[in-house]
């Protein structure tokens, strides 16, 4: 396989076998198509010829690969098959509206009443019958005016801090989310608030891909403009999972202390708050380093 190597390496290995000359004048030659001017002497000895030499081929085998490339994009079914696509992107878009108008929820459902059974709820109803070892649902939903403010507080400043502020999606908790994954050179946070998580959890499917993320983004649009933020907040707080198989404050509250939602203390509702990045692995019954460190975390806020 040809490699292309960058025309700064052309150059960094020129440069190296001139200084390892000592004394010798060098002289300008022709301008390289790939590496641009480049010093050379015709007296030089055989390791600086050597590198010398391995930089002008280097080159030339690059130029050779962006030729290589080119007469791809030349070959007559290459480019139909380019006609083609750019000719399906509108059938493809059409295609996605279609999706997307089908599965456009009725609002009026959600702006009031009791709380709908979730995607994630009915997946996970569909996939316990193909894993004998995932305990029973539990899912209790309760009015917001049961949930504690504490519970409430604590979720905020877990999960999207600015989540009065914004109108479904979080610019600078993005970008945040993109600085620090970079710095530690892996997905940590996804950036996601409040409303886009709940969209994904009653509407939609976990899967990750794209797609999902565009119809993500479009109902939490759509949610905003139709829901309170008191009613997104009253949805998300009885459909999210805080455990295997335990979806909402109310069956949490139940399972891990056998109290009703309504009785959380500020510490239980930090600790509830804590589970929702990974509540599988992380919740008030493993209680892992990532656990604890995460309810030191929001305590701070209290």
């Amino acid at each position: 396989m040809i490699q292309a190597w960058p025309a700064s390496i052309h150059i960094a290995i020129l440069l190296l076998a001139n200084s390892m000359q000592t004394g010798r004048k060098t002289r300008w030659l022709d301008e390289c198509p790939c590496t641009g001017p480049h010093l050379i002497d015709r007296e030089s000895d055989g390791v600086t010829a050597f590198l010398r030499a391995f930089a002008l081929t280097s080159g030339s085998m690059t130029a050779r690969f962006l030729r290589q490339i080119g007469s791809i994009f030349r070959v007559p079914i290459v480019t139909r098959m380019l006609r083609w696509s750019w000719r399906l992107l509108p059938v493809l878009i059409m295609m996605d509206f279609g999706y997307l108008i089908g599965i456009w929820p009725d609002w009026e459902l959600y702006t009031e009443g009791p709380i709908q059974r979730s995607s994630f709820i009915r997946s996970y109803e569909f996939e316990q019958h193909r894993h004998a070892d995932w305990p029973k649902l539990r899912w209790s939903p309760v009015s917001m005016e049961t949930i504690p403010q504490s519970m409430i507080r604590a979720v905020i400043v877990a999960e999207d801090a600015r989540f009065y502020e914004h109108e479904g999606v979080d610019i600078d908790a993005l970008k945040e989310a993109m600085e620090y994954n970079l710095s530690e050179q892996r997905l940590v946070y996804g950036g996601s608030t409040i409303s886009q998580q709940t969209v994904k959890n009653v509407f939609l499917n976990p899967s990750r891909n794209p797609l999902r993320k565009w119809h993500e983004l479009v109902l939490t649009i759509g949610m905003e403009r139709n829901l309170s933020k008191k009613r997104i907040l009253e949805h998300y707080l009885n459909v999210a999972e805080f455990g295997r198989g335990i979806y909402g404050v109310g069956a949490a509250a139940r399972y891990y202390w056998g109290i009703p939602a309504s009785r959380l203390t500020n510490h239980q509702a930090i600790e509830l708050a804590a589970t929702l990045p990974s509540p599988v692995e992380n919740n008030p019954k493993t209680r892992t380093r990532s656990f604890h460190k995460r309810v030191k975390k929001i305590r701070r806020y209290f």
